[in-house]
């Protein structure tokens, strides 16, 4: 982070993501995190993902969320608790 506050996104990245120097960067706030997202054509947060795929991202959401609460001394939920299983999250609304 610059004195501008500017963000230097690593070649890598960069590389991975299809980004080149004036492409247009979307910036999300998402709780205690922030996404970039880049917009256009290169997009791949739009592209659609495997089941499991989704439900890897979901699982690490899972436990950032635990670390989250066990660091503020808070208790976790259990899935039962809940009502629903993760796997029923990616089964609503989508087409057979």
């Amino acid at each position: 982070m610059t004195s501008k506050l500017q963000v230097t996104l690593p070649k890598a990245l960069a590389d991975q993501y299809g980004i080149r120097p004036g492409d247009e960067l979307q910036w999300i706030a998402a709780g205690e995190a922030i996404y970039v997202v880049p917009t256009g054509n290169n997009n791949l947060a739009q592209q659609p993902r495997a089941m499991e795929d989704r439900l890897e991202l979901f699982d690490q959401a899972t436990e950032r969320q635990k670390r989250r609460q066990r660091k503020a001394g808070k208790a976790t939920s259990r899935s039962a608790a809940r009502g629903w299983k993760r796997e029923e999250l990616y089964g609503r609304g989508l087409a057979d």
